[in-house]
């Protein structure tokens, strides 16, 4: 899902595609579906009667005028009909490669993850919740899990595009499987968490193909405002129908206005150019947010992301790298940094974490001390534990030991050694500037400090900068104590943050930030991180999380990446911008046919209303027929901007809205006067009017 998608209208299977679901959405059903749209669909079936019936003698106008007008009206509704298939193609194409990895495979099924002897083979399609499986090295997973037994390397590819695989292993919280991913190594046994039909791939497939969109409050807030606008121009023309018969009346001259042109205008002035983009501006948004590789589980979700003004941002990952490095050795009380470069890098020599491999790298560069290979001496390696929080290593009857401040200080003098009070300004020194102190001692004495530093991702200070200017609050989640947390935000440039993390403590402060009349985003992958995502009013779970996480967030971002939440703001609000924008162009273009068609139907009766015929349109008929031309065409015109979206500033929203107000609407009141007159001046060169 991750490869780019070609342009909708290179894809020649997917224009077919939606070409003929143009016609197929003419159904009376799936018209009633969009009111503004069905206005128009019932004026082309009734000036197709009309033509119908002029062609018997009854005319309300010249039969070819009232063909030109029913044919224009059709098209219309297809143009209409084919930017919401197009939209909808890009989710088909997605769903149809999501297909090709659900298939129904064999599934060894075991009673217990103790007896994995005992298989039974069934079809992946039967399992049930809380089946247990065994997959082994090749197989692909049968069903949605998560893993109870064993670790392996499992292929994602299918789901995620990315081609790296990853490990997935019993615990923590990276021990969430899909169905349909495939396992390269070892073997994990997976417990079954959804029934037949309604796994993640089900869901995707559902989501990215449009079946499960549900509009979204904005759209049906707008709907409304549109059907609401629609009844007052039906109101309107209606008006101007029996105004137009009682003045002909008074001055003695047949009617000017037929109920072909009557039709004709009321389509004109209905809102119809966003009326027939409504539906794809919102499929195209979620459409981005899947080839951003982030499945939503509603629209409601997109439109939020669109309105967030707090931001909860995990520190590991998101702001920083995720893995501390090597920064620099700080020797104490006369010893060589040497001395300490040498012993901290025979305790890491065993040592297979990002930071335990920095401290060998730091000591190579620095020093020139090469890694000593581990047969070069008779070392046994101490691992590092939780309740310890030491490692190190004993050779030749040294003994080395690297670890936190707190317990290495104890180590030392319970041994009978001394703690250096140098040692302990530097380590909060370090723990100021929002780094790790890691302490080394040799044979119970201090050598020095380690400083582990978090490295900021490079451009996020910028990124956090942007969202500052379009109101957004940044808030840094981290387990760190206060002062590195305090030292890690200044450095980042988050607004706020949130030190000693507890599950409890995220839940409560999102809680007392929507008190407030705030809307708040948070990404999360634990177990422990499900509350406050199912309290959040965007919630992005990571896809490598734990199935609870997932079950209670509203997006699933499959490439477990917590900057892109960042992203997914950004596809939120363009989404906004897109329909504002072109919701704006569209009641422009109104007021603007307005102008442009009246005064031309109406100079018959009133010969002063030469006037305002500014475009010098050549008759009444062209004028009309000009006017619904340019109405079906602008359509077409702004499907490619519909689907992709306006471009997204990060810019203060008062901003922004002067910008859209002055391109749009200033936009939305020339173009029509421009393109009207010229379609006029080409039906008359045409001999058409």
């Amino acid at each position: 899902m991750s490869a780019p998608i070609k342009s909708a209208f290179a894809d020649k299977k997917m224009l077919g595609r939606a070409v003929k679901d143009s016609f197929l959405k003419l159904s009376p059903r799936t018209q009633a579906q969009n009111p503004v749209m069905l206005l128009v669909y019932l004026s082309a079936i009734l000036t197709t009667g009309l033509w119908i019936v002029s062609l018997f003698g009854l005319k309300d106008a010249p039969s070819g005028y009232t063909l030109a007008i029913a044919v224009i009206l059709w098209f219309t509704v297809l143009f209409a009909n084919f930017a919401e298939a197009i939209a909808e193609g890009r989710g088909k194409a997605q769903a149809d490669s999501l297909r090709a990895a659900k298939k129904d495979v064999d599934a060894y099924k075991i009673p217990s993850a103790d007896e994995k002897d005992r298989i039974t083979v069934v079809p992946s399609a039967s399992l049930k919740k809380g089946d247990l499986v065994l997959v082994k090295a090749g197989e692909q997973i049968p069903a949605d899990g998560e893993v109870v037994g064993g670790a392996a390397s499992v292929d994602e590819s299918a789901i995620t595009g990315e081609s790296a695989p990853v490990i997935r292993e019993s615990g923590g919280d990276r021990s969430a499987v899909t169905g349909g991913t495939t396992v390269l190594s070892d073997w994990i046994v997976v417990q079954v968490t959804s029934e037949a039909g309604e796994s993640f791939l089900d869901k995707m497939i559902a989501m990215v193909e449009g079946a499960a969109r549900k509009k979204t409050p904005n759209e049906i807030a707008l709907q409304i405002f549109l059907i609401a606008l629609s009844i007052i121009f039906i109101l309107v023309t209606m008006s101007l129908y029996t105004y137009s018969l009682f003045s002909a009346k008074q001055v003695g001259i047949e009617s000017p206005t037929s109920v072909t042109t009557l039709v004709a205008l009321l389509v004109c002035l209905a809102p119809t150019t966003i009326g027939a983009l409504l539906s794809a501006i919102g499929i195209a948004g979620m459409s981005r947010l899947n080839q951003s590789n982030v499945l939503a589980m509603s629209g409601r979700a997109i439109e939020a992301a669109g309105d967030v003004d707090i931001l909860m941002l995990d520190k590991t990952g998101t702001i920083t790298l995720g893995n501390r490095q090597a920064h620099a050795f700080l020797p104490v009380d006369g010893v060589s940094p040497e001395e300490l470069a040498d012993a901290a890098q025979l305790s890491s020599l065993a040592d297979e974490t990002p930071e335990g491999r920095s401290v060998v790298v730091l000591a190579k560069e620095q020093f020139g001390i090469r890694a000593r290979s581990l047969s070069d001496k008779q070392m046994t390696f101490i691992p590092f534990t939780a309740k310890t929080r030491m490692s190190g290593v004993d050779y030749d009857g040294n003994e080395i030991r690297k670890g936190a401040a707190e317990a290495m200080e104890a180590y030392v003098t319970q041994a009978g050694g001394v703690y250096s009070k140098e040692c302990g300004e530097i380590v909060k020194n370090i723990a100021k500037e929002g780094g790790t102190p890691l302490v080394v001692a040799k044979n119970h004495k201090i050598l020095g400090v380690i400083h582990l530093k978090d490295i900021i991702k490079k451009g996020v200070k910028e990124k956090f900068a942007d969202l500052r200017k379009m109101g957004i609050k940044t808030i840094m989640i981290t387990g760190d104590n206060p002062l590195t947390a305090a030292a890690i935000a200044a450095e980042a440039g988050v607004d706020d943050f949130l030190a000693e993390a507890t599950p409890e403590g995220k839940l409560d402060m999102i809680r007392d930030f929507q008190a407030k009349g705030h809307l708040v985003a948070m990404t999360g992958d634990g177990t422990n991180d499900a509350p406050a995502l199912a309290q959040a009013d965007v919630a992005v779970a990571m896809n490598s999380g734990t199935q609870a996480a997932k079950e209670a967030g509203n997006m699933v971002d499959l490439d477990s990446s917590p900057t892109k939440l960042i992203d997914i703001v950004r596809i939120g609000k363009q989404l906004l911008m897109t329909r504002g924008s072109l919701t704006t162009f569209s009641i422009a273009n109104d007021v603007a046919k307005y102008f442009a068609i009246i005064p031309a139907l109406f100079m018959g009766l009133y010969p002063g209303l030469s006037a305002l015929n500014i475009m010098g349109l050549h008759s009444p008929q062209s004028a009309v027929l000009s006017a619904i031309i340019y109405n079906a065409l602008i359509i077409v015109a702004l499907i490619p901007l519909a689907l992709k979206g306006v471009k997204y500033r990060e810019v203060p929203a008062g901003k922004l809205l002067s910008r859209n107000l002055l391109i749009y609407g200033l936009g939305g009141l020339a173009a029509p006067f421009l393109f009207i007159k010229l379609i006029d001046m080409l039906l008359v060169m045409l001999g058409l009017a």
